[in-house]
């Protein structure tokens, strides 16, 4: 089978393997960029492999050949990558690796063609092409990697013990293809991950949270999801997600199964965003509620507070799976403390009061609430979610009108507590906080105009019933 490359590649191609040849190195273009060309995937990225020293080959294609590229050099890792553009190329010599029963660190030692695409993680990332000009384009497939591609199986190249106990990260790895690509892993490969699931322990946190956010950033994440709960994997890397799963029945009364539930929930967003944090606080809307769960006699099971107690959780689970420590934390942080309250407008007579409060608290973030919200609306009654999300557009419409009318999207109180101290030359104190808050509580209310002249005249009625006086300069 020859293998096709489109111009702007195979004139980038002919160029690294005309080098490669220059040094009498064989060379292939390997791996992902191979598969998701025949997959018809879109494709930037390259990795490069040759029989003999991918680095020399990399300084003398920057030397020689793509002088303006940005060369890294890995000593340590035998491995360089030239970045041209947006294109990145990386370039290793065929090896040898393994891991010590103990270590995340591997041992690598110079090996055959044979030797690097054995060490490969599944069959389908084992296609070689050859781009040295004698056999250019020639596809070198070993493994029967193509016979995977096309019946979308997910298989080791060498017994699938050998490949995990190498590199346990090949676990979730395998689950992130097979979500990804919509794969099934073949049996025993799988079995073979429920048997070395302990091992994912000695991985560093960094590499099993960026392949979990692979996962979470695919079509339909809760496929990915099941697979790592079956696989034993799952509560391992995130025991309080596991929490969530399974209903209890009290005098026949049950809740809904909020493992099942949540992914719904994942999926459902997933329909509407690509951005990782949102999708994140859809994992994490209910993560409270197995702490939060109640059963009251005569009324059912009930999770008062649980998005105070998950809000809470938030900062405790980025800091241990390594997510970054900022304003994503924060977005998702909040919008599970808020995720209830629209849906909780649905229920009652809306007050501009409670839509005020609700703009005020969630910000430029508005947007992202409600797509998180509507989300949550599951249910196998169809008429109840077709119900809800009639009153779910009834919400957003009067949401816009007092937005509109209101402008309290970032909106700041017009009475600061600095000008508050400075009006009646006070210090810092318990009653610049009471005015203060009582302006801000009057206008939310829409007792008073939002404008600073009403807001004024407020702190002035306030300050004199604490017994103060503005101070005349």
């Amino acid at each position: 089978m020859k293998f096709s490359f489109s111009n702007t590649e195979l004139e980038l191609v002919q160029k690294i393997g005309a080098t490669a040849d220059e040094l009498g190195f064989p060379a292939f273009i390997v791996g992902g960029f191979v598969r998701d060309k025949i997959l018809n995937r879109s494709t930037k990225d390259m990795d490069v492999m040759c029989v003999g020293s991918g680095i020399k080959l990399a300084e003398m294609l920057q030397q020689q050949v793509f002088a303006d590229a940005y060369l890294a050099v890995y000593k340590n890792f035998g491995t360089a990558l030239l970045k041209m553009g947006y294109v990145e190329i990386e370039f290793v010599g065929a090896r040898k690796e393994s891991y010590r029963a103990d270590s995340r660190k591997p041992i690598v030692e110079e090996g055959t063609l044979q030797d690097d695409l054995s060490r490969r993680d599944f069959t389908i990332n084992t296609l070689a092409i050859c781009i040295n000009k004698n056999n250019f384009g020639e596809l070198v497939d070993i493994f029967e990697g193509m016979i995977d591609l096309q019946n979308e199986i997910i298989k080791t190249p060498l017994e699938p013990h050998v490949t995990f106990s190498d590199d346990p990260l090949r676990m979730m790895r395998g689950i992130r293809f097979a979500t990804q690509l919509n794969f099934k892993i073949e049996e025993k490969t799988f079995a073979a991950i429920q048997q070395n699931a302990e091992r994912i322990k000695i991985i560093s946190q960094e590499r099993i949270t960026d392949e979990l956010n692979k996962i979470i950033l695919s079509a339909t994440p809760s496929i990915g999801f099941k697979l790592l709960d079956e696989a034993g994997l799952l509560p391992i890397i995130f025991p309080e997600f596991m929490l969530l799963k399974g209903a209890e029945y009290i005098d026949g009364k049950g809740h809904k199964d909020n493992f099942y539930h949540t992914l719904q929930v994942l999926d459902n967003i997933s329909m509407t965003t690509k951005n990782l944090w949102l999708r994140w606080a859809a994992i994490l809307h209910d993560i409270a509620k197995p702490q939060t769960k109640k059963f009251e006699n005569g009324h059912g099971w009930t999770f008062h507070g649980h998005e105070v107690v998950g809000s809470k959780m938030v900062s405790k689970i980025f800091n241990r799976m390594k997510l970054p420590m900022n304003e994503h934390m924060r977005f998702v942080k909040k919008l599970v403390f808020l995720h209830l309250r629209p849906i909780s407008l649905t229920k009652e007579n809306i007050t501009d009061s409670a839509i005020r409060r609700l703009l005020f608290e969630v910000g430029d973030d508005v947007e992202a609430l409600m797509q998180l919200c509507q989300a949550d609306i599951t249910s196998k009654n169809r008429h109840k979610v077709i119900r809800y999300l009639e009153n779910f557009e009834m919400v957003k419409m009067r949401m816009k009108e007092v937005e509109e009318k209101d402008h309290l999207r970032n909106w700041q109180p017009p009475i600061s507590g600095e000008l508050i101290m400075q009006t009646f030359q006070i210090k810092p104190s318990r009653v610049v906080g009471t005015i203060k808050d009582e302006i801000r509580e009057q206008i939310l209310d829409g007792k008073i105009e939002n404008s600073f002249e009403a807001a004024f005249a407020l702190m002035l009625k306030l300050a004199a019933e604490q017994g103060l006086s503005a101070v005349e300069k």
